[in-house]
């Protein structure tokens, strides 16, 4: 006969149910690896940091050849970066001079925003009628994994992570021109959305934010979604004022 101690099996089973609670936050975090940037989004993030913070001037030329050695890359890559770059107004590609330094007009960058804005409030207000009950789960877990990024203090990572919090989004909408209207235009604001994570504070103000708009979601609060994400928008251009003004001084 057979004689089972259950008292044996008791950690068994305690760290059995540790893992299933863990297991939504591991996933996230595994998920986040693969929305990491690819190469050319890692170049027009460093290009676009380099025009936002100064060092790059308006109206130096960007030669390709230069970008490719001084990032150990092909000229695919930068190519493409740079194309990313032009539809946010950094640059400008004219006939025969290539990739030059602009600067988005501030009104140029305000109706980015406003745009932005309302897309995501309205994907917001879709995920929470829409997403299923996995996907909410897996925002939730994102957003526990980026609230431990902020904490640490590392806003390349809470950038990285950032981006596939909001796509996730996106993408619970359940709505494919809306989603992929979203991401176009989300490329366009991305590298000042990326600048705001400079400002002092912004990282754990961020994650407040979001609070908010995850819980709307979870809760299928539709309208409490739509507004918690417009006002988290319109939060979020204020910081990038802040850190273009600091820049600016």
């Amino acid at each position: 006969m057979i004689v089972c101690n259950f008292g044996e099996l008791h950690p068994i089973w305690a760290l059995k149910e540790q893992l299933l609670a863990l297991a939504p936050i591991l996933y996230a975090m595994a998920d986040m690896r693969s929305d990491y940037p690819t190469l050319a989004e890692k170049l027009a993030s460093a290009i676009a940091d380099g025009i936002l913070d100064g060092s790059l001037k308006p109206g130096i030329r960007l030669d390709e050849i230069s970008l490719a050695q001084q990032h150990g890359v092909s000229r695919t890559p930068v190519r493409e970066a740079l194309r990313q770059l032009a539809t946010s107004g950094l640059i400008d590609m004219r006939p025969r001079k290539g990739a030059v330094v602009s600067k988005a007009t501030p009104e140029q960058v305000e109706n980015l925003f406003v745009a932005m804005a309302e897309m995501e409030a309205t994907c917001a207000r879709l995920a929470a009628m829409s997403m299923t009950p996995i996907e909410r789960r897996r925002l939730q877990a994102r957003h526990e994994a980026m609230t431990a990024l902020a904490a640490a203090g590392d806003p390349d990572a809470y950038s990285n992570a950032n981006v596939a919090f909001h796509s996730a989004i996106y993408a619970g909408a359940h709505n494919a021109p809306i989603a992929e209207f979203a991401l176009g235009l989300r490329r366009r604001v991305g590298p000042f959305r990326r600048a705001q994570f400079q400002v002092e504070g912004r990282l754990l103000r961020s994650t407040q934010e979001h609070d908010a708009v995850v819980r709307a979601i979870l809760s299928g609060d539709a309208a409490g979604a739509h507004a918690a994400m417009l006002h988290h928008v319109s939060l979020v251009e204020d910081a990038f004022e802040a850190f273009a003004a600091i820049n600016a001084a």
